[in-house]
């Protein structure tokens, strides 16, 4: 059900101050154009929109950040320059690739690896993850980011993500996440394995203790009937995303 969120979002709002985006913009787009990105890293840029989606964020340059999962380190990219000089970056649970390749080059060596004793693991026969930590060891960050990961992990393991993301924001501080959009209430089957239902992601969000500031339909993709496993060719790169803005109180 697409249009879900709208009728979701008839809740009373947190007023936040605008930030000029001006700078965090030029920023963005001096990343977008380093050498450092990959010809396919380019070729995403258009589906992914990062600078908007990152202004509906809120993102500043002298922000305390948490990415969450940073897989190849796409996002990293682009956020990682940006806070550079006036902020700091931080990464956590699944960042073995990036130790190995990103975090050695020019320009990256103050993102800071936290959460190391984190442990995420797939029982046998499991399609998902389970996820034991004892917190991000970071306190007061301005903003925690994931995106297209919520889907990875169980019941459980989201819930000690979403709990250790709270826990190491401070008042005031944005949970950011974006993931592959499943049909409302739909049960599990073998192709919207990778898609979550909004709906149930905004409840468990909820229920660590955020609140829902708002959502965007940057990725809304009309073409993404929300049927197939999100790596078919009829819809990967262009599936249909909800991204969901929270605060902590």
């Amino acid at each position: 059900m697409k249009n879900i969120l709208a009728a979701l979002l008839l809740i009373t709002t947190v007023p936040l101050l605008a930030d000029d985006f001006d700078v965090v913009e030029m920023k963005l787009k001096t990343a977008m154009a380093a050498d450092i990105r990959t010809d396919a890293e380019r070729e995403r840029d258009r589906n992914r929109n990062p600078i908007d989606t990152l202004r509906f964020f809120g993102l500043r340059d002298d922000m305390r950040i948490v990415e969450l999962m940073p897989g190849r380190g796409w996002y990293t990219k682009l956020l990682a320059p940006v806070v550079q000089e006036n902020g700091e970056y931080f990464v956590a649970l699944g960042t073995g690739r990036l130790e190995t390749s990103l975090l050695t080059e020019t320009g990256f060596e103050d993102i800071q690896i936290v959460s190391a004793n984190s442990r995420m693991s797939r029982p046998e026969g499991s399609r998902f993850y389970t996820l034991e930590t004892a917190g991000l060891e970071v306190e007061d960050a301005d903003m925690v980011l994931t995106f297209r990961n919520y889907h990875n992990f169980s019941v459980p393991g989201r819930a000690a993500m979403n709990k250790a993301s709270f826990d190491a924001l401070k008042s005031g501080g944005i949970y950011a996440v974006v993931d592959h959009n499943r049909r409302h209430m739909e049960a599990d089957n073998h192709e919207n394995r990778r898609r979550v239902d909004p709906v149930t992601a905004i409840l468990e969000i909820q229920a660590a203790g955020f609140e829902l500031v708002d959502s965007s339909t940057l990725h809304y993709r009309p073409d993404d009937e929300l049927r197939y496993e999100v790596g078919r060719k009829t819809v990967t790169g262009n599936t249909d995303r909800w991204a969901l803005k929270f605060i902590k109180p």
